[in-house]
């Protein structure tokens, strides 16, 4: 085992399935931690392991935060990538990662999720995310994803993305386990440009509602579904308030209207 991975703990699981999601570039409106954090909220999870910040992170950049705890303690708490797993009886055992995409040395990070994948004997991996687009906030969150195998995203009735261009770890590290044979998923919440307001529930909500489906995860979805109709009704004031920004959307959905 790698120096930079560090088990907690190696329960038995089942063929589990990796879900993971990074803080960053991949993460519009922290859609993808958002429902990454809410699959660890409404399950009993349990520590798993750790990937040590120090060879992948740039302090200055991410830095260590100060904590006073209940003893009155001062301590620093350093980024890192956390993994936690649960047993969803009589579905599947679930593991979820959250944490910063790595400034440095990606894959050599890739080679640590890699690692991990292989000592729980995965049977996939889920890969979460959010971007910037020309949408209509008004519209239901659009989620498109990449697969291996390359049809699996059929089964959803996910368009497969055709995007090209630069890259964060999602898609390296996607790239990477297809190398490796091992079988991945990847969702993508398209989310409005124009609206700045962090985080988006509404991204967050649509891959929860992706995820759940392509897992049977029994999650009890009302207090994220309350918090996606609470932002919209805030967004649709910010945009009637707006001159120019209720223009633009006009004109978008001229746009769509016309395609």
């Amino acid at each position: 085992m790698g120096d930079a991975l560090q088990l907690h703990a190696l329960p038995s699981l089942d063929e589990p399935t990796l879900i993971l999601a990074f803080d960053g570039w991949n993460d519009a409106g922290d859609s993808g931690t958002a429902a990454a954090r809410f699959v660890c909220n409404e399950l009993p999870m349990a520590p798993l392991a750790e990937i040590d910040p120090e060879e992948y992170y740039d302090f200055t950049v991410n830095r260590p935060t100060v904590v006073i705890g209940k003893d009155h303690k001062r301590r620093i708490e350093w980024p890192s990538f956390q993994f936690q797993f649960a047993s969803v009886e009589n579905r599947c055992d679930i593991i979820v990662g959250v944490g910063s995409e790595p400034h440095l040395k990606w894959r050599s990070f890739c080679d640590d999720v890699l690692e991990l994948a292989q000592r729980v004997n995965a049977r996939r991996v889920v890969l979460l995310g959010a971007y910037l687009a020309d949408v209509l906030y008004s519209r239901p969150v659009r989620v498109t994803g990449f697969s291996h195998p390359p049809d699996a995203l059929g089964a959803l009735g996910i368009e497969p993305s055709g995007y090209e261009g630069p890259t964060g770890i999602v898609g390296v590290l996607g790239d990477r386990l297809r190398q490796e044979g091992i079988p991945v998923m990847s969702f993508w919440a398209a989310l409005p440009h124009y609206i700045t307001a962090t985080p988006n529930p509404r991204g967050a909500l649509a891959l929860i509602q992706i995820l759940t489906r392509y897992l049977d995860l029994p999650l009890d979805q009302t207090r994220l579904t309350t918090a996606a109709a609470d932002f919209e009704v805030q967004i649709n004031e910010q945009v009637a308030a707006d001159p120019d920004l209720s223009e633009y959307v006009r004109e978008l959905k001229k746009r769509e209207f016309a395609q």
